[in-house]
């Protein structure tokens, strides 16, 4: 990675599987890793200040390259001095490529091999967006790190669909890697292939050719059975070098960020924490709660009694429940606050397990309380 912006660093490995702990430096700081990013989709995370974000644990938050572009528009941004400047966050900042946004379009947007022809969600105009466009705007963006434009292919997809959207990941790797030229921001290819071993593993050597100093794994979290992504990660990850981080994108379920972790990845982002605090559902130590649900009514206990964030500190469920039905703002400022204090406690825990040679252990004493659904 000489001559990054970006340097990875494995600090220490776990005896009984693939986790590790690592230090990654950015230009805005050193953040420590397995780490979640919060996802601040539009500059901010949803109903947060970035002071407060940063107080319950967050370091490194993501944000998106196309809905960014669309509104208020990359050069907007840049005039205002960067995303940083522009939305008071202090720290590192990853953005997306956008792929994956254009890719859910359906039937408003055209593959070509040039790029991506779409029209916008929010106004029906029409737009192109090639890996040259999406390096411009991460550039003009100054994000920490930018990630290369790529084919998502859905889930199912046959073989032959997988193979053809992997090559052209490829190939605008490389025509991304040649657009890039922000000194102070770090490139990440992005490893696709569906839910192919053989295809997995050419998609990783492609790009692991062109010398990435860190590697996203897409094309997960898109539809297949959980086992099926495990199996996936197991087949890529040793093919990602050691000295780079690998981030596992949009994956942010308790279970699955330990699952991911012990099979070696180093990076998460997911917009569950903060989606389903809008919908009135929290996670808990035993699994998810549902706490605009009528049983909650008059139940006074804080939304999870081991947990210490400001919400379960100073609220009951009854008092949540009630914000959340009467639309009350504070409801889902307070539930987001809970579920990002949660995932964050949840992968600071994770590090002083790998640290103290006992995650496997912390893995699996979670796990076992921890209901699934």
């Amino acid at each position: 990675m000489a001559g990054s912006s970006v340097q990875f660093k494995e600090l220490k490995r776990d005896t009984k599987s693939a986790a590790r702990r690592g230090e990654l430096k950015t230009p805005h700081g050193v953040v420590e890793t397995p780490i979640f990013m919060p996802v601040g989709t539009q500059a901010t995370v949803k109903t947060m200040t970035p002071e407060e974000v940063r107080e319950i644990g967050g370091r490194l938050i993501l944000s998106n390259t196309y809905h960014l572009y669309l509104r208020p528009g990359h050069r907007l941004i840049a005039e205002a001095g960067g995303l940083h400047r522009f939305m008071n966050w202090h720290g590192p900042i990853l953005t997306d490529s956008g792929g994956f946004q254009v890719f859910s379009l359906g039937p408003l947007r055209k593959i070509e091999e040039e790029g991506v022809r779409f029209r916008s969600h929010i106004d029906g105009s029409e737009h192109f967006m090639s890996p040259e466009k999406a390096v411009e705007i991460q550039e003009a963006l100054g994000s920490d790190i930018a990630m290369a434009f790529d084919e998502c292919a859905p889930y199912p997809c046959d073989h032959s669909y997988a193979l053809e959207a992997l090559e052209r990941t490829s190939r605008w790797a490389e025509r991304c890697k040649r657009a890039s030229c922000k000194e102070d921001q770090a490139l990440f290819g992005i490893i696709q292939g569906g839910v192919y071993r053989d295809l997995r593993e050419k998609s990783a050597s492609d790009l692991v050719a062109l010398d990435f100093p860190g590697y996203g794994i897409g094309g997960l979290s898109v539809g297949e059975p959980k086992e099926l992504m495990y199996e996936m990660l197991e087949y890529t990850i040793p093919l990602i070098p050691n000295d780079r981080p690998r981030y596992l994108m949009g994956v942010g379920s308790p279970d699955c960020l330990l699952e991911g972790v012990a099979r070696g990845v180093d990076m998460f982002d997911c917009v569950l924490p903060t989606r389903i605090a809008r919908n009135g559902t929290v996670f808990t130590q035993h699994g998810k709660l549902v706490v605009r649900n009528a049983e909650y009514a008059r139940d006074f206990s804080p939304l999870d009694p081991d947990c210490d964030c400001y919400t379960c500190r100073n609220y009951t469920r009854a008092y949540l429940r009630h914000l959340i039905k009467a639309n009350e703002i504070l409801g889902v400022r307070l539930t987001t606050i809970h579920n990002l204090y949660f995932i964050l406690k949840l992968m600071h825990n994770i590090r002083v397990a790998i640290d103290q040679g006992r995650f496997t252990d912390y893995k699996k004493e979670f796990l076992s309380r921890f209901t699934i659904n």
